[in-house]
């Protein structure tokens, strides 16, 4: 884990614009994409690819949520500002 990872995630900047609960949470604990790629086994257009809602694969927020040492219902469960927008 980086050194300027940080144990909680503000519920702020995930309701941020623009920002998935993913980006949101990988940033607050100091990951580039490529770190985090490189610690959970994903590629980088895999992990784009759920940033940017393309794709929501569980078994692969899993994965994710360990690397990040966050629970799994942080990455799965949390809506994105769009989703919270749409309700």
């Amino acid at each position: 884990m980086p050194a300027t990872a940080t144990r909680e995630v503000p519920s702020e900047l995930i309701a941020t614009s623009g920002y998935s609960a993913l980006k949101a949470v990988r940033e607050t604990r100091g990951y580039s994409v490529e770190e985090l790629s490189l610690t959970c086994g994903l590629s980088v257009h895999e992990i784009a690819d759920i940033e940017n809602g393309k794709d929501a694969d569980p078994s692969k927020l899993r994965r994710i949520a360990l690397a990040l040492q966050v629970p799994e219902s942080v990455l799965i469960d949390m809506p994105t500002a769009e989703n919270q927008s749409m309700q």
